[in-house]
């Protein structure tokens, strides 16, 4: 018998494609447009072909930015990932403590990230902040403004406060979808608390942690709000990441050209760097 296939969804899938479109292919194509061009102002544009695209590959500015980015996005993960592993396998999973912890949990993936580079940036201050009153009460000569090494702790300190409730979330909804008859046999069999993380609950949670990794990845190499708040990409250029370097191309100094070549190359290395990591893990977890 012929199976008979119904395309009836596709209209109702078609008005989400269409917007996507607008909202994502048009500006796409706008970008791609400047960064083979040339302006004097006036809208009029000339052709510069790949002018702008080898500028930006053999610039230091470009390199250093991206080498902050990659630094900071790697830490990220190397403590983020293993935090949320720990906070999660540590949260209670029946009684009243589960929807209380989930709700604490939650709570800093909902402010908006403006409004934690403002925490952040009270927060650290030596005068009327509790972090950085708290430092300099110590002995430590704290200060995020001055110090590139402060600025930077500062600024992955927010980052792992604001973000690592997601990976906890992931990992947790991971633990809570392994059947009890898997514990009860690591049980019988006498397995340690190391051993039933290695063979039961780690590799459960492959599929969440990818997920984890990858948001983690894509959100901390596009960071831009918070470290602009509190830092404004400083002291000096120590905090300015990418994204701060690419507004501060395409506002500050209005070199429209550049600018778009930059987000190009941007994006591409966001779309590289993702899925290298979805293909290791993924044949990770297919060879297991």
């Amino acid at each position: 018998m012929e199976k008979t296939w119904n395309n009836k969804a596709w209209f109702m899938v078609l008005p989400v494609l269409l917007l996507v479109a607008f909202s994502a292919v048009i500006p796409l194509m706008t970008v791609v447009n400047y960064s083979v061009q040339d302006t004097f102002g006036n809208n009029q544009f000339f052709w510069a072909g790949t002018d702008w695209f080898d500028e930006i590959l053999h610039s230091e500015r470009f390199h250093a930015a991206l080498g902050r980015n990659l630094i900071f996005s790697a830490i990220i993960l190397l403590i983020e990932i293993p935090l949320g592993i720990i906070i999660a396998l540590n949260m209670p999973r029946k009684g009243w403590g589960v929807p209380v912890c989930l709700v604490l949990m939650a709570l800093p993936l909902l402010i908006p990230w403006n409004v934690v580079g403002t925490i952040w940036q009270v927060f650290g201050r030596t005068d009327i902040g509790l972090l950085g009153h708290t430092l300099a009460g110590l002995g430590f000569h704290y200060n995020y403004v001055q110090n590139p090494m402060h600025a930077w702790f500062t600024v992955i300190l927010m980052d792992v406060w604001h973000w690592t409730s997601l990976v906890v979330l992931l990992s947790y909804a991971g633990l809570v979808s392994i059947p009890d008859a898997f514990y009860q046999a690591a049980k019988i069999d006498g397995a340690s608390r190391w051993a039933v993380f290695r063979y039961i609950q780690l590799p459960k949670m492959n599929r969440v942690l990818l997920i984890a990794v990858l948001l983690r990845f894509m959100d901390s190499f596009m960071i831009y709000t918070e470290p602009f708040v509190v830092t404004g990409g400083g002291p000096g250029n120590s905090t300015t990441f990418l994204s701060i370097d690419l507004v501060k191309i395409a506002v500050g100094q209005f070199d429209l050209g550049p600018a778009a070549a930059m987000s190009i190359v941007y994006f591409l290395i966001i779309l590289l760097m993702s899925w290298v990591f979805y293909t290791i893990m993924t044949n990770y977890d297919a060879e297991r």
